[in-house]
């Protein structure tokens, strides 16, 4: 008859790593993996924006990096290397998404990248990922109106991120 294991501490202010398991032997030759807790970095000037994306990514289980502007981010970009970013589109420039994510490709070719923006809303002008052309210049993955709701980001995520 099988019975339930019981993990116990001898004292709880033991790491994880210090578990006694009482029947080791009978699993030594299990694999044990350990998972890396996914990255991303979001660069946005909007800081109502940022913090909403910083939170629900929080709650994907993400490590989460942030920068308020152009500069801020091409810093990051530089000494860090995320799972995934999203970049906002106008900030310092009109085209500081685009610029994010160029430079953000040439570092990071396999990374995926969200472009959000309420571009469209502001002016008019639409963008997408719809021929080759586009998808040459913008270099990003994705291209997402900002307003977008959080379960369709995290469908897109996991698509991406094949997760």
């Amino acid at each position: 008859m099988w019975k339930p294991m019981m993990i116990c501490r001898k004292d709880p202010r033991v790491p994880a790593s210090g578990l006694l398991f009482p029947d080791r032997e009978k699993f030594k030759n299990t694999i044990v993996m350990e998972t890396k807790k996914r990255t991303v970095l979001i660069v946005d000037d909007d800081l109502d924006s940022l913090t909403q994306l910083d939170m629900h990514m929080t709650k994907m289980g993400f490590n989460v990096i942030t920068a308020e502007n152009q500069k801020d981010g091409e810093a990051l970009i530089n000494s860090n290397t995320p799972d995934l970013a999203i970049f906002d589109l106008m900030m310092d420039n009109k085209d500081s998404g685009f610029i994010l994510s160029y430079k953000f490709k040439k570092k990071h070719p396999n990374v995926p990248v969200i472009i959000a923006t309420a571009v469209t809303a502001e002016t008019g002008m639409l963008f997408g990922l719809n021929s080759e052309e586009e998808k040459k210049w913008i270099k990003a993955d994705l291209y997402l109106e900002k307003g977008l709701r959080y379960d369709q980001l995290q469908t897109e995520i996991g698509r991406l991120l094949k997760i």
